[in-house]
Protein backbone atom coordinates (compact mmCIF):
# COMPACT_ATOMS: atom_id res chain seq x y z
CA UNK A 1 0.00 0.00 0.00
CA UNK A 2 2.64 2.65 -1.19
CA UNK A 3 2.20 6.15 -1.80
CA UNK A 4 0.33 7.93 1.58
CA UNK A 5 3.43 10.27 2.78
CA UNK A 6 3.20 11.14 -1.11
CA UNK A 7 -0.38 11.97 -1.49
CA UNK A 8 -0.46 13.85 1.75
CA UNK A 9 2.80 16.32 0.48
CA UNK A 10 1.08 16.66 -2.72
CA UNK A 11 -1.88 18.46 -0.47
CA UNK A 12 0.63 20.26 2.23
CA UNK A 13 -0.77 18.17 4.96
CA UNK A 14 1.47 16.04 7.23
CA UNK A 15 2.27 12.49 6.28
CA UNK A 16 0.42 11.45 9.53
CA UNK A 17 -3.04 12.52 7.62
CA UNK A 18 -2.10 10.39 4.35
CA UNK A 19 -1.91 7.24 6.78
CA UNK A 20 -4.69 7.94 7.85
CA UNK A 21 -6.74 8.19 4.46
CA UNK A 22 -5.11 5.12 3.49
CA UNK A 23 -6.29 3.46 6.78
CA UNK A 24 -9.98 4.72 5.01
CA UNK A 25 -9.10 3.18 2.05
CA UNK A 26 -8.16 -0.24 3.65
CA UNK A 27 -12.01 -0.52 4.98
CA UNK A 28 -13.42 0.47 1.32
CA UNK A 29 -11.30 -2.49 -0.28
CA UNK A 30 -11.82 -5.13 2.22
CA UNK A 31 -15.28 -4.23 2.04
CA UNK A 32 -15.72 -4.78 -1.38
CA UNK A 33 -13.74 -7.75 -1.14
CA UNK A 34 -16.37 -9.38 1.68
CA UNK A 35 -19.20 -8.16 -1.05
CA UNK A 36 -16.82 -10.61 -3.84
CA UNK A 37 -17.93 -14.71 -3.27
CA UNK A 38 -14.66 -15.23 -5.43
CA UNK A 39 -12.19 -13.54 -3.17
CA UNK A 40 -11.09 -15.93 -0.14
CA UNK A 41 -8.48 -14.00 1.51
CA UNK A 42 -6.80 -9.84 1.50
CA UNK A 43 -3.42 -9.16 2.31
CA UNK A 44 -2.34 -5.75 3.12
CA UNK A 45 1.36 -4.78 4.04
CA UNK A 46 0.87 -2.82 6.61
CA UNK A 47 4.08 -2.05 8.41
CA UNK A 48 7.52 -3.79 7.40
CA UNK A 49 10.25 -5.19 9.46
CA UNK A 50 12.43 -2.46 7.81
CA UNK A 51 9.73 0.30 9.08
CA UNK A 52 11.42 0.59 12.33
CA UNK A 53 13.80 3.00 10.35
CA UNK A 54 11.32 5.52 9.76
CA UNK A 55 11.18 8.36 12.31
CA UNK A 56 10.19 7.81 15.88
CA UNK A 57 7.19 9.92 15.88
CA UNK A 58 5.96 8.41 12.70
CA UNK A 59 6.17 5.20 13.99
CA UNK A 60 4.38 5.92 17.21
CA UNK A 61 1.42 7.66 14.95
CA UNK A 62 1.11 4.53 13.28
CA UNK A 63 1.18 1.93 15.99
CA UNK A 64 -1.54 4.13 17.71
CA UNK A 65 -3.37 4.21 14.52
CA UNK A 66 -3.18 0.65 14.03
CA UNK A 67 -4.33 -0.03 17.59
CA UNK A 68 -7.38 2.87 16.83
CA UNK A 69 -8.16 0.88 13.32
CA UNK A 70 -9.19 -2.05 14.84
CA UNK A 71 -11.15 -1.04 17.40
CA UNK A 72 -13.31 0.78 15.12
CA UNK A 73 -13.06 -1.74 12.78
CA UNK A 74 -14.80 -4.90 14.84
CA UNK A 75 -18.06 -3.23 14.06
CA UNK A 76 -17.10 -3.88 10.03
CA UNK A 77 -15.85 -6.88 10.78
CA UNK A 78 -18.64 -8.21 12.40
CA UNK A 79 -21.15 -7.24 10.22
CA UNK A 80 -19.58 -8.58 6.90
CA UNK A 81 -18.79 -12.03 8.63
CA UNK A 82 -14.70 -11.23 8.24
CA UNK A 83 -12.02 -12.60 10.07
CA UNK A 84 -9.07 -10.79 10.90
CA UNK A 85 -5.78 -12.49 11.80
CA UNK A 86 -2.22 -10.64 12.01
CA UNK A 87 0.97 -12.18 10.74
CA UNK A 88 4.87 -10.98 11.33
CA UNK A 89 6.86 -10.37 14.58
CA UNK A 90 4.03 -9.76 16.33
CA UNK A 91 5.64 -10.25 19.95
CA UNK A 92 7.74 -7.51 19.01
CA UNK A 93 4.70 -5.16 19.18
CA UNK A 94 3.48 -3.10 22.17
CA UNK A 95 1.89 -5.20 24.91
CA UNK A 96 -1.17 -2.80 24.95
CA UNK A 97 -1.34 -3.36 20.41
CA UNK A 98 -0.45 -7.33 21.18
CA UNK A 99 -3.47 -7.40 23.65
CA UNK A 100 -5.66 -5.42 20.52
CA UNK A 101 -4.44 -8.20 17.78
CA UNK A 102 -5.24 -11.21 20.10
CA UNK A 103 -8.13 -9.66 21.19
CA UNK A 104 -9.82 -9.22 17.57
CA UNK A 105 -8.43 -12.37 16.08
CA UNK A 106 -10.59 -14.42 18.81
CA UNK A 107 -14.03 -11.85 18.77
CA UNK A 108 -13.58 -12.69 14.50
CA UNK A 109 -12.57 -16.27 14.27
CA UNK A 110 -15.48 -18.05 13.51
CA UNK A 111 -16.25 -15.08 10.61
CA UNK A 112 -16.32 -16.93 7.24
CA UNK A 113 -17.02 -14.30 4.23
CA UNK A 114 -13.38 -13.20 4.03
CA UNK A 115 -10.14 -13.42 5.78
CA UNK A 116 -8.77 -10.38 6.18
CA UNK A 117 -4.57 -10.17 7.06
CA UNK A 118 -2.52 -7.75 8.42
CA UNK A 119 0.92 -7.86 7.83
CA UNK A 120 2.28 -5.88 10.79
CA UNK A 121 6.42 -5.68 11.65
CA UNK A 122 6.72 -8.77 8.71
CA UNK A 123 9.19 -9.30 6.52
CA UNK A 124 8.78 -12.54 4.09
CA UNK A 125 12.51 -13.51 4.71
CA UNK A 126 11.89 -13.74 8.20
CA UNK A 127 8.68 -15.47 8.33
CA UNK A 128 10.68 -18.50 6.22
CA UNK A 129 13.68 -18.15 8.47
CA UNK A 130 11.75 -18.90 11.32
CA UNK A 131 9.38 -21.79 9.43
CA UNK A 132 12.90 -23.46 8.93
CA UNK A 133 13.86 -22.83 12.64
CA UNK A 134 10.57 -24.10 13.63
CA UNK A 135 11.11 -27.61 11.81
CA UNK A 136 14.78 -27.74 13.54
CA UNK A 137 13.02 -27.94 16.52
CA UNK A 138 10.54 -30.25 15.50
CA UNK A 139 13.71 -32.99 14.83
CA UNK A 140 13.36 -32.16 10.81
CA UNK A 141 16.74 -33.10 9.08
CA UNK A 142 15.38 -32.61 5.33
CA UNK A 143 12.14 -30.25 4.41
CA UNK A 144 10.14 -30.56 1.78
CA UNK A 145 7.96 -27.52 0.15
CA UNK A 146 5.47 -29.08 1.95
CA UNK A 147 7.20 -28.92 5.51
CA UNK A 148 7.76 -25.33 4.96
CA UNK A 149 4.39 -24.26 3.54
CA UNK A 150 3.11 -25.81 6.53
CA UNK A 151 4.92 -23.41 9.12
CA UNK A 152 3.91 -20.25 7.84
CA UNK A 153 2.11 -17.45 9.36
CA UNK A 154 -0.42 -17.21 6.27
CA UNK A 155 -3.13 -19.29 5.84
CA UNK A 156 -2.68 -20.23 2.05
CA UNK A 157 0.72 -21.23 0.92
CA UNK A 158 0.36 -19.50 -2.60
CA UNK A 159 -1.28 -16.12 -3.78
CA UNK A 160 -3.09 -15.57 -6.95
CA UNK A 161 -2.29 -11.99 -7.58
CA UNK A 162 -0.59 -8.85 -5.87
CA UNK A 163 -1.30 -5.60 -6.57
CA UNK A 164 1.17 -2.75 -5.33
CA UNK A 165 0.48 0.86 -5.87
CA UNK A 166 1.81 4.37 -6.53
CA UNK A 167 4.15 3.12 -9.84
CA UNK A 168 6.63 1.54 -7.16
CA UNK A 169 7.64 -2.18 -8.73
CA UNK A 170 9.17 -4.20 -6.51
CA UNK A 171 8.31 -6.86 -3.93
CA UNK A 172 10.16 -5.44 -0.60
CA UNK A 173 10.17 -8.58 1.09
CA UNK A 174 6.40 -9.19 0.85
CA UNK A 175 5.54 -13.16 0.69
CA UNK A 176 7.71 -13.87 -0.83
CA UNK A 177 7.27 -17.75 -0.48
CA UNK A 178 3.67 -17.17 -1.25
CA UNK A 179 4.20 -15.32 -4.54
CA UNK A 180 6.34 -18.07 -6.47
CA UNK A 181 3.89 -17.91 -9.18
CA UNK A 182 1.40 -14.75 -8.34
CA UNK A 183 0.21 -13.04 -10.63
CA UNK A 184 1.59 -9.22 -10.50
CA UNK A 185 -0.11 -5.70 -10.72
CA UNK A 186 1.67 -2.26 -10.36
CA UNK A 187 -0.78 0.83 -10.13
CA UNK A 188 0.69 4.45 -10.26
CA UNK A 189 -2.20 5.12 -8.32
CA UNK A 190 -1.21 6.87 -4.66
CA UNK A 191 -3.05 4.33 -2.26
CA UNK A 192 -4.87 6.83 -0.39
CA UNK A 193 -6.64 7.35 -4.28
CA UNK A 194 -6.98 3.51 -5.05
CA UNK A 195 -10.87 2.73 -4.71
CA UNK A 196 -13.03 -0.53 -5.32
CA UNK A 197 -13.31 0.80 -8.61
CA UNK A 198 -10.10 0.11 -9.69
CA UNK A 199 -9.62 -2.91 -8.01
CA UNK A 200 -12.70 -4.41 -9.81
CA UNK A 201 -10.48 -3.12 -13.04
CA UNK A 202 -7.42 -5.21 -12.21
CA UNK A 203 -9.17 -8.20 -11.34
CA UNK A 204 -10.92 -8.14 -14.33
CA UNK A 205 -7.52 -8.18 -16.26
CA UNK A 206 -6.27 -10.64 -13.78
CA UNK A 207 -8.88 -13.10 -15.11
CA UNK A 208 -8.13 -12.36 -18.87
CA UNK A 209 -4.73 -13.50 -18.26
CA UNK A 210 -3.15 -17.34 -18.62
CA UNK A 211 -1.55 -18.74 -15.64
CA UNK A 212 0.54 -21.61 -17.06
CA UNK A 213 2.39 -22.48 -13.93
CA UNK A 214 5.89 -23.17 -15.57
CA UNK A 215 3.36 -25.51 -17.78
CA UNK A 216 2.67 -25.21 -21.69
Amino acid sequence: MDGNGRWAKQRGLKRTKGHEVGAETIREITTYCAEQTSIESVTFYAFSTENWKRPKLEVEFLMKLLDRYLKNELKTYQEHNIRFKAIGKIDELSRSLQKRIEETEELTRNNSNLTQILALNYGGRAEITRAVNSLIKKGKKILTENDISSELQTPYSDIDLLIRTSGEERISNFLLWQLSYSEFYFSPTLWPDFKADELNKIIEDYEQRTRRFGGL
